[in-house]
C-alpha cells in the first residue's frame, strides 16, 4: 500500500515499561525524534480524546531536509483515538504546515506484543501525506524504535 508503512522491533523490556515511555511527555521528548533530531513537547494529555502537540527539530548540520512547519521544524498535533494499556495506542496526527503535500490526518497505530525476551513493538502508519515518502517514514520509524529501545532499557 503506497500510503502506509509498518516497522517493528523486539525491545528487551515488558510491555508495561514501554507503554509508560509513551504515556510520559518528558520520555517522549527523549526518544520520539528520529536520528539526530530533537523534540519539544508543547502540550500533553494522555487519555482517549486527549493528545499532544510536539515539535521535532532538524539539527543545524542537516543539509538535505526541510521542515514541514519552518525550515528546521516539524510541528504536529496528535489526538489519542484509542489507548489500551500495555497493548495498543492509536493516534491521529496532523502537521502544522502550509504545504499541501503534508496536510491531512495520518494514523499511527502502535502495538505491544509480549514475546520471548521482551516485547515486539510495531508501528503502523496509514494515510501518509503525499509529501512523506514511505521509505523515509520507515527509516525514521526504525531510528525512533532504536531510540525507544535504548531509552526503555536504560531508564525504565
Amino acid at each position: 500500500m503506497k500510503n502506509a508503512t509498518q516497522n517493528s522491533k523486539i525491545i528487551k523490556a515488558p510491555a508495561e515499561k514501554i507503554y509508560r515511555a509513551f504515556s510520559n511527555a518528558k520520555a517522549r521528548e527523549a526518544w520520539q525524534a528520529p536520528g539526530d533530531m530533537t523534540a519539544k513537547m508543547q502540550a500533553f494529555d494522555f487519555r482517549e480524546g486527549g493528545g499532544y502537540t510536539m515539535s521535532l527539530f532538524y539539527p543545524r548540520t542537516e543539509k538535505g531536509m526541510k521542515g514541514k512547519t519552518t525550515e528546521r521544524e516539524d510541528k504536529f498535533t496528535s489526538s489519542f483515538i484509542e489507548l489500551i494499556s500495555n497493548e495498543k495506542i492509536v493516534e491521529a496526527i496532523k502537521f502544522h504546515t502550509a504545504d499541501p503535500g503534508f496536510t491531512g490526518e495520518m494514523i499511527m497505530e502502535v502495538s505491544f506484543e509480549p514475546v520471548d525476551g521482551g516485547t515486539k513493538v510495531c508501528f503502523k502508519f496509514v494515510n501518509l501525506p503525499e509529501g512523506i515518502k514511505p521509505e523515509d517514514n520507515e527509516q525514521g520509524t526504525n531510528s525512533t524504535l532504536e531510540k525507544l529501545a535504548s531509552f526503555v532499557e536504560k531508564y525504565y
